[in-house]
C-alpha cells in the first residue's frame, strides 16, 4: 500500500513540473505547434487517471484482503472458544454420568424388601395405564369361567404326568444300557419343569417338558462360561453362553511339568520320567464344533436323536403305540401315537448343568426366537426353569390358601392362546406372562393374592405387561434381580450381572414383530369379554382324552 501511494505522488509532482503554465512564457521555449502539445497533454493526463484508478483498486483489494484475514482469524478464536466450551460440558455431562451410575449401583447395593413385605406403591406407573378403556370381565364371571374351563384341566395334567414319566424312565434306562460308558455321554434322571410341573398348564393338548441332563465320559468334563462374565457380548447373545469341554486330569492333578520344561536334573515327583503329562490340546470329540473345544448344539442334538430312536427301537414291543419325533427344530420333541389315532407330545430336552447350581444349558437350533439371523451353535440358552418352579413352589406355601397367583397366569395363557390361533403367533408368549407374575409376585404383599382378589390381580398382570410392551422393557426375573431371596441360591455372577431384557428384539430394530405383537395384545383385551363368556357356556371338546392306562405286554 505504501508503495502504490509512493507511485501516486510520484506521478503528480512529475506532472506539476512539466506542465507548461508553470514557468513563464518568457523564459520558456514554446513550440511551434501548440495545438499538438495540448492534445499530447490531455492524452498523457487521462493515461494518469487511469493509472490512478488502477492504483485505487489495488489499495481496496489490498484493504479487502486484510479485512478477510482479521475476520478469519476471529472466527478461528471463536471456534477455539466453543471448542474448548464443548470439551468442558462434555467432561461435566461424562461426570454426571458417572455420578449417576455410581448411585444407580448403590441404590441396587441397598437393602431390598422382603419379597412378601411390598406395598401397592413399589409399581410406579401402573396406576394410570388405561388398558385403553378395556372393560375386563367382573369377578363371578372370571370364577364361572375358571370353574368351567380351567380347572378341569389341572386334574389331567395329574394324570398326563404320572403317564409320560412312566414311559420315560422306561425310555431312559434303554438308552442307559445302550451306551458305552467309555465313549458315549452319560445320560441322567430327567427333571420336570415348566408348566405341567408348576400347575397353571391349560393349552391344549397338554405337554410335558423334562430336563434330561448328561455329561461327558471319563476324563472329560464340561467347564461353563457365562455370557456375563464377559464385557464384550453383543446384546442378543446376552443369557447364553458355552460350554468347553477339557480333561479332568488337567484341573484336579495342577501339575504344570507337561506346560514348562523342568531341564534335565530336574524331575516331577507326580509323574515319573517315563509317564510325563502331555501338553493340553484342543479336545477331538465329536460333539464339539469343528476346530473348537466348545460343545456343538447341532452335533448334541444329531446324537440325542440317534439314541433315542435305538432305545426306542429296544423297547417298542412292550408297548401297543407308536413314538415318533415331533417338531424337527426341537431336538428332543416326541409323540406317542395311539390306535386309536389320538397322540399326546411331550419334550425330553438335552440340558448340561451349569457347575453346582439349578441353571442348565439347554440344547437348541442356532438362530434367534425372533427369526433373526442364525447364531453360532456353539452358543447355549441358558434356563432358569428349575429355579422359577422353586419360587413358585416356596411363594404358594407363604400365599392364603387358595391363593389366585396361579389362576391369574392361567386365564392369562389361556386368552394368549386363543388369541395366537387367530392372529398368529407374536412376539409375547407364555414366558413373558410368567415373568410379569413372578415380578408382580415379589412386589405385592401376601393378602393381595387372596382368591377373592382375582379380577383385581388378573387386571394389574394385564396392566403389566402393557406397561412393559409400550416401554419395550421387560427385565428377567433372576437375572441381575437383587430382590430375589438369596435362599434361591441364585450364582453370584447372575445376581450381579446387568438386567436381562426380554424385550430386547423389539429394540434391535424388530419393528414389524413389535407393531403385530402391540396389535395383538389389544385385540386380545378386546376379545377377552366375549370369549371368556362364550367358553364359560360353551366348554368345547376339541382336545384329546387321556387313555386310563396304557397296554403292556
Amino acid at each position: 500500500m505504501a508503495l502504490g501511494l509512493f507511485r501516486v505522488c510520484l506521478v503528480v509532482v512529475t506532472a506539476i513540473i512539466n506542465h507548461p503554465l508553470l514557468f513563464p512564457r518568457e523564459n520558456a521555449t514554446v513550440p511551434e505547434n501548440e495545438e499538438e502539445i495540448i492534445r499530447k497533454m490531455q492524452v498523457h493526463e487521462e493515461k494518469l487517471q487511469l493509472e490512478q484508478l488502477r492504483l485505487e483498486e489495488e489499495v481496496a483489494q489490498l484493504a479487502a484482503e486484510k479485512d478477510a484475514l482479521e475476520q478469519m482469524a476471529e472466527e478461528g478464536q471463536q471456534q477455539n472458544e466453543s471448542r474448548t466450551a464443548w470439551d468442558l460440558w462434555s467432561t461435566l455431562c461424562m461426570i454426571l454420568f458417572l455420578v449417576i451410575e455410581v448411585w444407580r449401583q448403590d441404590h441396587q447395593d441397598g437393602p431390598s424388601p422382603e419379597c412378601l413385605g411390598g406395598g401397592e406403591d413399589e409399581l410406579p406407573g401402573l396406576e394410570g395405564a388405561p388398558l385403553r378403556g378395556i372393560t375386563l370381565p367382573n369377578k363371578a364371571t372370571l370364577d364361572h369361567f375358571y370353574e368351567r374351563c380351567i380347572r378341569g384341566a389341572t386334574a389331567d395334567a395329574a394324570r398326563t404326568r404320572e403317564f409320560v414319566e412312566g414311559f420315560v424312565d422306561d425310555l431312559l434306562e434303554a438308552l442307559r444300557s445302550l451306551c458305552n460308558r467309555d465313549r458315549d455321554m452319560e445320560v441322567e434322571d430327567f427333571i420336570g419343569v415348566d408348566s405341567m410341573y408348576e400347575n397353571w398348564q391349560v393349552d391344549r393338548p397338554l405337554l410335558c417338558h423334562l430336563f434330561v441332563p448328561f455329561i461327558p465320559p471319563e476324563p472329560y468334563h464340561f467347564h461353563p462360561e457365562l455370557w456375563c462374565s464377559s464385557h464384550s457380548v453383543p446384546l442378543n447373545r446376552q443369557g447364553y453362553g458355552q460350554i468347553k469341554v477339557v480333561r479332568a486330569d488337567e484341573g484336579t492333578l495342577g501339575c504344570i511339568c507337561g506346560k514348562t520344561k523342568l531341564g534335565e536334573d530336574l524331575l516331577c515327583l507326580l509323574h515319573g520320567k517315563n509317564n510325563v503329562v502331555q501338553p493340553s490340546i484342543e479336545v477331538e470329540d465329536p460333539l464339539c464344533a469343528r476346530g473348537s473345544p466348545y460343545l456343538d448344539t447341532m452335533q448334541v442334538m444329531k446324537w440325542f436323536q440317534v439314541a433315542l430312536t435305538r432305545a426306542w427301537h429296544r423297547i417298542a414291543h412292550k408297548y401297543e403305540f407308536d413314538l415318533a419325533f415331533g417338531q424337527l427344530d426341537t431336538p428332543g420333541s416326541l409323540k406317542i401315537k395311539f390306535r386309536s389315532g389320538k397322540f399326546m407330545p411331550f419334550n425330553l430336552m438335552p440340558v448340561i448343568q451349569c457347575d453346582d447350581s439349578d441353571l442348565y444349558f439347554v440344547c437348541h437350533l442356532p438362530r434367534e426366537p425372533s427369526g433373526g439371523t442364525l447364531a453360532s451353535s456353539t452358543d447355549w440358552p441358558l434356563s432358569f426353569a428349575v429355579y422359577e418352579r422353586h419360587f413358585l413352589r416356596m411363594m404358594s406355601k407363604a400365599l392364603p390358601e387358595g391363593a389366585c397367583h396361579l389362576s391369574c397366569l392361567q386365564i392369562a395363557s389361556f386368552l394368549l392362546s386363543k388369541q395366537n390361533r387367530l392372529t398368529g403367533p407374536s412376539g409375547l408368549g407364555n414366558y413373558h406372562l410368567k415373568t410379569a407374575l413372578l415380578h408382580l409376585l415379589l412386589s405385592r404383599r401376601a393378602p393381595d393374592w387372596k382368591a377373592g382378589q382375582l379380577d383385581a390381580r388378573l387386571h394389574e398382570l394385564l396392566r403389566f405387561l402393557e406397561k412393559s410392551l409400550l416401554e419395550k422393557k421387560l427385565h428377567h426375573f433372576f437375572v441381575g434381580n437383587r430382590k430375589v431371596p438369596e435362599t434361591m441360591g441364585l450364582p453370584e455372577a447372575v445376581r450381579r450381572a446387568e438386567p436381562l431384557n426380554l424385550f430386547r428384539p423389539f429394540v434391535l430394530q424388530q419393528r414389524s414383530l413389535y407393531r403385530k405383537t402391540v396389535d395383538s395384545f389389544y385385540e386380545m383385551l378386546k376379545n377377552a369379554p366375549a370369549l371368556i363368556s362364550e367358553y364359560s357356556l360353551h366348554m368345547p371338546s376339541d382336545h384329546a382324552s387321556l387313555p386310563q392306562k396304557a397296554v403292556v405286554l
